[in-house]
């Protein structure tokens, strides 16, 4: 399956990719060759952390590399009154009466605890294209669903918090 990614995400991957082949790499090579020449490797913790980073900067950039080109390129074709990409949805549960309000974002973007919600999740799923006052039933599995009602869609648009995730 591939991942939906707009062009601001490609663009945000894209930019971070050269960051970490053009800056962080060169720290974190300097930073081996420093610990390597302390001497003993058998037990230069230094040396280890050194590599370990490294590692995990080449992973990252494997990773964004891999995302990029498997993405599948998605627009926003929402009307201004309809809930779509980037926008903020305050919605009302049917059970407790309680308000919650999201922004609808692509995977690479979401983050629950900051009420960041994937496009590809239930909710954000089933609460695509509609408007403000209407009913959308979330089925979060065929045992369970709960009802929510739109109150507020506002176009609120990336932020600088809104960064790609990191892994």
């Amino acid at each position: 399956m591939n991942n939906e990614l707009t062009r601001k995400d490609i663009e945000d991957m894209e930019r971070e990719i050269e960051h970490r082949k053009v800056v962080v790499r060169k720290e974190l090579l300097e930073h081996v060759k420093e610990a390597r020449a302390q001497g003993d490797l058998s037990e230069n913790f230094e040396y280890y952390a050194a590599k370990k980073a490294k590692n995990q900067n080449e992973s990252r950039i494997r990773f964004l590399e891999r995302m990029i080109k498997t993405a599948k390129v998605i627009d926003d074709n929402s009307k201004e009154d309809q809930v779509g990409m980037n926008k903020s949805v305050t919605v009302v549960l049917d059970e407790d009466k309680s308000e919650e309000t999201y922004k609808i974002v692509t995977t690479m973007r979401q983050n629950s605890l900051k009420g960041l919600i994937s496009i590809e999740s239930p909710l954000g799923k089933q609460l695509l294209g509609h408007r403000v006052g209407d009913h959308v039933t979330i089925k979060v599995s065929d045992d369970f669903s709960y009802g929510v009602t739109i109150k507020n869609i506002e176009n609120t648009g990336l932020t600088d918090d809104d960064k790609i995730r990191d892994f």
